[in-house]
């Protein structure tokens, strides 16, 4: 008698898994995730503060950079300083401003994108090998249509992430809990997402690693299958 076999989901297209720098308090536990599933994602890097203490893209952190690019996740910009985007003052000109912070600088075209160029440039240096794609992403997704016109000169396309695909691993965990962000997202989340999380959050009390096993095979199991993001991006 023939053993039965599991019903395998047809495939019905791909989604796209992004996970931006964050606090990686939570950074190994995703990776082991992600080996565990077979899941490969697109990580914008930015030089950010750390739970070790230590910055993201400082020597202490070349061990785990070095283990993904291994692991054949795609990599692109996320800014060096983690700034934000605030306007347009002039043509050729875009404020970029420090969150909660004194910082603010008027980035000309060179300015703009050496800040783009600057984490890539440290990450190979941290990880040769590792795979880059011409794309970028704003801190908070927030850009300016000088912005995004200047970056294009400087070779690179932004890449947000769709509506459906933001898990809300930044929202607060008593207001928006695990369950219902799962819930919420294998609800909603259909063929061609771009979806953004981080390495963790520092103020999330309930990480959301806790469910992001759960998210993977819900949506698996639907038929969704992850890839790396496409070097021209997705709209």
């Amino acid at each position: 008698m023939a053993l039965a076999r599991p019903a395998i989901a047809q495939a019905r297209g791909r989604v796209y898994l992004t996970i931006d720098t964050g606090w990686g308090r939570e950074a190994e536990q995703i990776a082991a995730i992600l080996r565990r599933q077979d899941v490969r994602a697109t990580l914008f890097v930015a030089d950010e503060p750390t739970h070790t203490g230590e910055r993201s893209l400082s020597d202490a952190w070349a061990p785990f950079w070095r283990a993904r690019v291994a692991e054949g996740h795609a990599f692109a910009s996320h800014t060096w300083r983690h700034w934000y985007l605030r306007a347009d003052p002039s043509p050729g000109q875009v404020r970029y401003a420090q969150r909660g912070g004194p910082g603010v600088e008027l980035l000309d075209q060179a300015g703009l994108c050496a800040e783009l160029e600057r984490p890539l440039a440290r990450l190979r240096a941290l990880a040769p090998g590792a795979r880059v794609l011409p794309l970028w992403r704003a801190p908070g997704g927030i850009t300016t249509p000088g912005a995004l016109a200047m970056a294009r000169s400087c070779g690179l396309t932004h890449q947000g992430w769709t509506r459906n695909g933001f898990l809300g691993d930044e929202l607060d965990s008593t207001a928006s809990p695990n369950a219902t962000l799962l819930a919420r997202s294998l609800r909603a989340i259909g063929e061609g997402e771009v979806l953004v999380m981080h390495w963790g959050v520092a103020r999330r009390r309930d990480p959301y690693a806790g469910v992001l096993e759960s998210l993977i095979t819900g949506l698996k199991a639907r038929g969704l299958t992850f890839d790396l993001l496409p070097a021209t991006g997705v709209a």
